[in-house]
This record gives structure tokens, C-alpha cells and sequence, in this order.
């Protein structure tokens, strides 16, 4: 059994690491704080954008554009949302391995779009090709961060580098639960239009439309990269509290058997000094 000097340089350790993971639940709590505020003010409006698309939908002319346009599938593009760090729990591994398992699955060819380190160095190490990488957003990423991942996603497609894309992020539930989702990006599919009011439309729906596919693209891939943020701050702030209980059970255990080895101690000791006096008999 180690002595009770040993446990107690035990217990200093683990009471420093339980001061830091206490620490990092509190910022992960304010970070988490900041992204459900700009991930519940983006969801709204990618949701009018959607609505906008219906209303397009109902316009009696036939739309034409690139965004819109199907083409039989043989490269298909995954667009994967990680995190730059880690210490958050199973976000990124749940996400990898869902990717992973989407990758084997995939008759055609597959390529990659990463943003984040996790996703990117994990698959680095594979033979999938990589088309762009996006690192280091920061804990909130702006919308013209993702109008530039958008603008390249786009670009890829027109380009006929991707017949299909989608996105690989983490939807925010909560702060315990966050869940693994794939969205179809592209091509954009066409809202079929539902029997109601009549919509005029100034300038002509193709113009409105010119405008608002691509932005539509960016919307998309804005909200999913907040979804991402708020589960990695989720994610994070439950590792954290876990290993803060953590600490605190090692530390209970470490005094229990801290005091145990020093009752050995005094036990042993009076042991001698009784038997030493027995001798001098």
C-alpha cells in the first residue's frame, strides 16, 4: 500500500486537475450561453428562406439553375463540421464514426470538404481525397465564414467536382444531447408548390432566385456550423462536469485510503513501542 505521503501528493494532483475541468464546464457553460443565442436567431431565418423557396415554387414558369439542376451521380461530396480541439466527450468521434460508415456505404466516389481539425486529421490518414479544408473558425464563427465555405462548395458543383453534397454536422438538442445529422445540399431540391394565393413577384422569380439559391447555400451551411458550435460546447461542459465528479470520487477514495495507511502507520508504531518495551523486561 503506498504510504500516506504518496496519497497526499495523489490528492494534490487530482484536487488541481478538478479545479481546471470545474473551470472549463464554467467557460464551456458561457461559450454554450453565446452559440444558442446566434443558433436560435439563425434558425428562423433559414426557415423564411425555405418558405421564400415554396412561395418561388408556385410561380407559373419553369426555373432554371445551376443549383437546381440534377445529373447522374458518380462523385458524391461530404461537407464534415468538426471541432478544432477536443476534451468535449463523443462529439467528434460520434461524428466520424457516422461519417466513416456513410463513406464505406457510398457505391460512388467520395471527396471531402472538412471544417475542423478533428474531422480533417482523422481522415488525413485514409485514401479519401480531400477538395478544401477550413480550420480554426474561432468559438463564433461568422457569416462570412460561411459564405466562403459556401462559395467554394459551390463552385465544386458547378464545376461538375460534385454531383451530390451534403453536410455532416452534430443538430443541438440539448446540452446533454446532440445527434449526428446528414442534410442533402446539393443539388437543391425544388419545394413543390402548394395550391393557394397567388404570388407576384418583382423582379421576375428567375432574378429572385439567382440571388437566393446561393444564399440559400450559405444559410445552410452557416446554421449547421452554429448547430456544431453549440453541441461542442454542450458536449464539452458535460465531459467537463463528468470529470469534475470524477476528481471529486478520487479524491473521497484517496482520504479514505490516505487515512487508512496513516492508522497502519500509528498501529505499526505502537506495535513496536510495545514490543520494545516487552524486550526491556
Amino acid at each position: 500500500m503506498a504510504g500516506a505521503q504518496d496519497i497526499r501528493r495523489r490528492i494534490r494532483s487530482v484536487r488541481n486537475m478538478e479545479q481546471i475541468t470545474k473551470a472549463m464546464k464554467m467557460v464551456s457553460a458561457a461559450k454554450l450561453r453565446k452559440a444558442q443565442l446566434k443558433l436560435n436567431a439563425a434558425r428562423p431565418y433559414a426557415s423564411q428562406l425555405q418558405g421564400v423557396l415554396e412561395r418561388l415554387a408556385q410561380a407559373p414558369v419553369d426555373i432554371v439553375h445551376p443549383l437546381l439542376k440534377e445529373r447522374p451521380v458518380q462523385k458524391v461530396v461530404y461537407v464534415l463540421i468538426t471541432s478544432d480541439r477536443g476534451l468535449c466527450g463523443g462529439y467528434n468521434a460520434n461524428l466520424i464514426r457516422k461519417t466513416a460508415g456513410l463513406i464505406a456505404e457510398t457505391p460512388q466516389e467520395v471527396k471531402l470538404v472538412t471544417v475542423g481539425r478533428k474531422g480533417r486529421d482523422f481522415f488525413r490518414r485514409g485514401k479519401i481525397e480531400f477538395l478544401a479544408e477550413f480550420v480554426a473558425l474561432g468559438d463564433e464563427p461568422s457569416y462570412n465564414q460561411a459564405k466562403q465555405i459556401a462559395q467554394e462548395v459551390i463552385r465544386l458543383y458547378e464545376q461538375g467536382e460534385a454531383d451530390e453534397v451534403y453536410l455532416l454536422y452534430t443538430e443541438f438538442v440539448t446540452a446533454m444531447t446532440q445527434r449526428p445529422t446528414q442534410v442533402k445540399l446539393l443539388p437543391i431540391k425544388q419545394p413543390e408548390g402548394k395550391q393557394g394565393k397567388q404570388y407576384i413577384f418583382e423582379p421576375s422569380p428567375e432574378a429572385i432566385l439567382t440571388t437566393l439559391l446561393p444564399k440559400y447555400v450559405e444559410t445552410q451551411i452557416f446554421r449547421t456550423i452554429l448547430e456544431g458550435k453549440a453541441s461542442e460546447q454542450g458536449a464539452r461542459m458535460t465531459a467537463m462536469s463528468s470529470a469534475t465528479d470524477n476528481a471529486k470520487d478520487m479524491i473521497g477514495r484517496l482520504s479514505l485510503a490516505m487515512n487508512r495507511a496513516r492508522q497502519a502507520a500509528i498501529t505499526t508504531e505502537i506495535s513496536e513501542i510495545v514490543s520494545g518495551a516487552a524486550a526491556l523486561e
